[in-house]
């Protein structure tokens, strides 16, 4: 029983040590493009660890949104909607 004890005691005071990173919004990354590129960067650097940590889909859908735009795309209705493309 001292044994585990000291296990779980070890284990929460290293998921205390982690990264305590802000998560920012998709909005937020799109009106910041030095830290949207910054952040995708960071994590196509180390996709195992980050590749789906909400920062690293917020930046990468912001990315898109900006793309996307430049393109002249549209933003896509769901089906069945009353709102028009346009």
């Amino acid at each position: 029983m001292k044994k585990s004890s000291i296990l779980l005691l070890a284990f929460l005071v290293l998921i205390g040590c982690g990264e305590k990173t802000p998560v920012q919004t998709v909005d937020w990354y799109k009106s910041h493009d030095i830290e949207r590129k910054a952040m995708i960067e960071k994590c196509k650097a180390n996709p195992g660890e980050l590749g789906e940590s909400a920062n690293c889909v917020n930046a990468q859908q912001a990315e898109n949104a900006k793309a996307n735009a430049r393109r002249g795309w549209l933003n896509p209705v769901a089906p069945g909607t009353d709102k028009k493309r346009g």
